[in-house]
């Protein structure tokens, strides 16, 4: 990805923070029948050197044939992103010279797949990120709620996955090219304007 000096995050935390924050992300690969990309929830595990990737996906989707195949997945995370109004900037009125951007933060992760095909370790990421989800909820669900043998069928339609972080890279795009006093009038604008489909 393009990524200046200015814009790219590198420490650990905080990459680790926005994935485990916006877990939905885009697994891609490239093989035989060209690029594929799907949305998959991953779950951060932090086993290993720089962590690991672990999700599922339903068992007849052909994305499995390129992760079996052993090449190089390509997954991006993307955090909190917004446009921004030139309107916004004090410089407007001082000399015009300004443009419209949008302002984002994403995290892409890359590492090489083993696809895993054990009830056991499926059950075990199904209910972590379950857990992890319904946390928040004042009577969470838990895979336990159904009954066991609708999730022994459930799981025979899914095939497990785990990515483990060969390399991480963090682009957090908010206003650092900007001057002080149009990084202000960005948070204001921010805060008070609303835009269609905020």
């Amino acid at each position: 990805m393009h990524n200046p000096s200015i814009f790219r995050e590198e420490r650990l935390d905080v990459l680790y923070q926005l994935i485990t924050e916006h877990p939905l992300a885009t697994l891609i690969t490239s093989g035989p029948q060209g690029l594929m990309a799907n949305l998959l929830p991953f779950a951060l595990h932090l086993d290993g050197e720089n962590g690991v990737l672990r999700a599922h996906l339903a068992r007849g989707n052909k994305q499995l044939d390129e992760l079996r195949a052993g090449g190089e997945a390509l997954v991006v995370f993307q955090g909190p992103q917004f446009y921004v109004t030139p309107s916004w900037y004090p410089s407007k009125a001082e000399h015009g010279k300004v443009v419209p951007t949008w302002n984002y933060t994403m995290v892409q992760v890359r590492g090489t797949p083993l696809v895993i095909d054990d009830p056991d370790w499926l059950l075990a990421q199904a209910s972590h990120l379950t857990q992890h989800n319904e946390a928040e909820r004042t009577q969470p669900w838990q895979v336990a709620d159904a009954p066991a043998d609708f999730i022994a069928s459930q799981l025979k339609a899914i095939v497990g996955v785990e990515i483990p972080v060969q390399s991480i890279a963090g682009k957090f795009k908010l206003s650092q090219n900007r001057s002080a006093q149009d990084r202000q009038g960005v948070m204001q604008g921010y805060e008070t304007e609303q835009f269609p489909g905020e």
